[in-house]
């Protein structure tokens, strides 16, 4: 019998999500996003690019403000107002020390007790390869979380007025090969969908099919397999980190 997921917890009030690009949260769990919004938690964003090189057709200069509208009007479907960009570079972003300092500086404004990051190892699931920009916003949201509750690791937050923030308890990876836990997203979910279709220059570039059976079709299949493990409901799994 396959291992049935645990619920994620319900204990807190705020939650960061860290990821490369726009739309990168709602490939992954912005139906999640949506059922804590309406239970009145309050869910940031930081993004570490604009995307600004993800569509073949658009050059950077015009993508990046184009792909931050639409993100900016994404996250507004499953209630999230605060949208942050840190303008690393879309396709080369590095894990290091940079990194690492501007996510723990969010960390610290945002003061999250969860904080949630896209799968940050080298394939999905042994099937595909992940791209250099996932791979390297996931660790370092990972190792940030820690930087940003010692006061002297980049003491120059604290000098800056960012004191340090010990809080999060918990890091819940998406789109991990081994999750842990899941939430039933049942209410979220046709929102996802818009959420995701509001991304529409970036997926019709994507996909042939009509961008809203598309959505629909990845959005709910996604739901439908993480609920395999969950009682039959549909779902968003994550692999958890407990602080």
């Amino acid at each position: 019998m396959t291992e049935q997921l645990e619920p994620m917890p319900e204990d807190w009030r705020r939650a960061l999500a860290v990821v490369a690009h726009p739309d990168d949260l709602e490939y992954g769990c912005a139906a999640a996003v949506a059922v804590w919004t309406d239970g009145g938690r309050e869910v940031s964003y930081l993004l570490a690019s604009r995307g600004e090189a993800g569509i073949d057709t658009v050059e950077p200069a015009k993508c990046a403000p184009l792909r931050e509208r639409e993100q900016r009007a994404s996250a507004e479907v499953v209630g999230v107002s605060r949208v942050e960009f840190l303008d690393h570079c879309d396709g080369v972003i590095e894990y290091g020390v940079e990194l690492r300092r501007d996510i723990a500086a969010a960390v610290r404004r945002y003061r999250p007790e969860l904080v949630v990051t896209l799968n940050h190892l080298d394939t999905w699931g042994g099937v595909a390869w992940n791209t250099p920009d996932h791979r390297a916003v996931g660790r370092a949201a990972l190792d940030a979380v820690a930087d940003a509750g010692n006061r002297w690791i980049f003491p120059e937050l604290t000098e800056q007025g960012l004191e340090p923030w010990n809080g999060v308890r918990w890091v819940a990876v998406a789109g991990s090969a081994t999750p842990t836990h899941a939430l039933d997203v049942t209410a979220g979910l046709e929102r996802s969908v818009r959420s995701l279709l509001a991304h529409r220059t970036y997926i019709e570039v994507l996909t042939d099919q009509d961008p809203e059976e598309y959505c629909r079709a990845f959005l709910t299949g996604n739901a439908e397999a993480s609920g395999e493990r969950f009682g039959g409901r549909p779902a968003v799994a994550f692999e958890l980190f407990a602080r």
